[in-house]
Order: C-alpha cells, then structure tokens, then sequence
C-alpha cells in the first residue's frame, strides 16, 4: 500500500536578523494578516452573496408569473375577440406577444379542424350556453352582406335590425359589428 502524496511545501521563512533583511519580515508579517483578515471576511462576503442570489431569484419568479399572467390574458383574448384583434389591444402587445397569439390561433385552428370532421368543430361560439336559437341583433357598422347556412343574404346596414342565428352572429357581436338586443 502506497503512503498519499504529500502537499508540497511552502520554503521556509527565516527569522528576522538570521540572514534575511528586516523588509522580508514585515512583508511576511504583513501576509499572514491579510490571510487572517480575508479568512474572516469571507463570511461576510458570503452572506452578501446568498442574499444576493436570492434576490435574483425573487425577481426572476416575479417575472416569470407576471410574462404567464400575460400568456394567459392573451390567450383568453382569443377566446374573447376571435381570431382578429382590435387594433387598440394589438397596439400594447410586444411583437412576441403578437408571434405567440398568432401561433396559437393557428394551434387552436388546427384543433378545431381535425375534431369536428369535413367542416370542424368552431370552439369559440356558444361559450355561454344559449337560451335561445335565434336573437335579435342591431348592427352598429355598414358589413355588407351575411350568409346564413340556408343560402339566404342579410344585408348588414348601420342601424338595421335583424332576427338570426345566435351561433353565425356571435363571431360579429365580439367583434364589435352587431349588438345583441335584448327584449
């Protein structure tokens, strides 16, 4: 069995007035005292460091809830507005914010195509459950001309009342072109 390697060793130092001039003496001298010195401020140092790295910490979790808090009011004004945003909201969003409503309107499309067979299935209407068939709407903009799914054309004047299908009107009541009247 070996013996472990020994450390190698320091050259020693020789004691003032043995060969060595008084200089060497106070430079060691001066030496062991900084050594001493850093060995107990390193404690301090230390704690500085952890608080320190805590508070970045801290910090990166508030930023990190508050980019999911935005995510999430993002993707509920998908839900809200459809698949176009009103310019005024799109106006406080980052570019980012805009690639990501884009990406998971695309994401949610896709979805809603693959489940609903030929045609899809279209998530975003009927989000409160209906109480009745048809509405009556006011539209508030000039649209032009509607198809409902029989084949008949309404045209959508400013200020026309008209009795339709809550499901092909709810898409333009979020978008702001008719409002539901109610009774």
């Amino acid at each position: 069995m070996r013996p472990p390697p020994r450390a190698p060793r320091e050259p020693p130092t020789a004691a003032p007035g043995a060969g060595s001039s008084p200089g060497d003496a106070i430079t060691a001298a001066s030496s062991s005292s900084r050594r001493s010195e850093a060995k107990s401020g390193r404690t301090d140092l230390i704690f500085l460091i952890r608080f320190r790295h805590c508070c970045l910490l801290r910090n990166q979790r508030c930023v990190v809830a508050y980019l999911y808090d935005r995510l999430l009011r993002i993707r509920a004004l998908r839900w809200e507005y459809g698949s176009v945003l009103p310019n005024a909201i799109q106006f406080h969003m980052s570019a980012e914010e805009v690639e990501w409503f884009n990406r998971y309107k695309k994401s949610l499309a896709t979805y809603m195509r693959s489940v609903g067979g030929e045609e899809g299935l279209d998530l975003t209407q009927d989000i409160k459950p209906p109480k009745s068939l048809y509405i009556e709407v006011r539209c508030l903009k000039d649209y032009g001309e509607f198809e409902i799914d029989d084949g008949t054309t309404v045209l959508l004047k400013k200020n026309s009342q008209h009795f339709l299908p809550r499901w092909k009107c709810e898409q333009l009541i979020r978008q702001g072109v008719l409002e539901h009247v109610l009774l």
